[in-house]
């Protein structure tokens, strides 16, 4: 699938919910959209555009917590970044683990080190921390 035809295809599907589109170069860019359709654009870069899901990160700007979920078709060498900001104290998103296995342990990360919760995510289980850690509090967080 030809880059155009992806960017085209995720403006269509995310209508008002597409908050920012950046072209930062021909091999990456960026969409900023409403944490609502995440799971729609995911399953249509893996499904349709046959986009390979990389990672995702995440980050504490003190009023949101920003995470972008990376995803590569390898094919075309594009790399393409999903940004979606939630509202402090709101830290709730759908989780991808029912459309790709891949994104359980990243998201149990974010999880115990952001504090946001992945709705629909099975094992929400410490992953780097002890288990005895203390409760709401998140090591990466700037406000704990």
């Amino acid at each position: 699938m030809k880059r155009e035809t992806i960017i085209q295809n995720i403006k269509i599907r995310s209508g008002g919910d597409l908050l920012d589109f950046q072209d930062k170069s021909k091999n990456r860019i960026y969409f900023t959209i409403n944490k609502t359709i995440l799971l729609q654009i995911a399953k249509y870069l893996f499904n349709d555009a046959k986009a390979r899901f990389s990672t995702a990160s995440g980050v504490d700007t003190r009023k949101t917590i920003e995470i972008l979920y990376h995803f590569a078709v390898d094919d075309i060498g594009l790399f393409i970044s999903l940004r979606v900001i939630l509202e402090k104290p709101s830290l709730e998103i759908e989780s991808l683990l029912p459309l790709f296995k891949c994104a359980e342990w990243i998201e149990m990360e974010m999880h115990e080190m952001l504090g946001v919760n992945f709705k629909g995510h099975e094992n929400p289980k410490h992953l780097l921390l002890k288990d005895d850690w203390p409760k709401e509090n998140y090591p990466l967080r700037r406000d704990t």
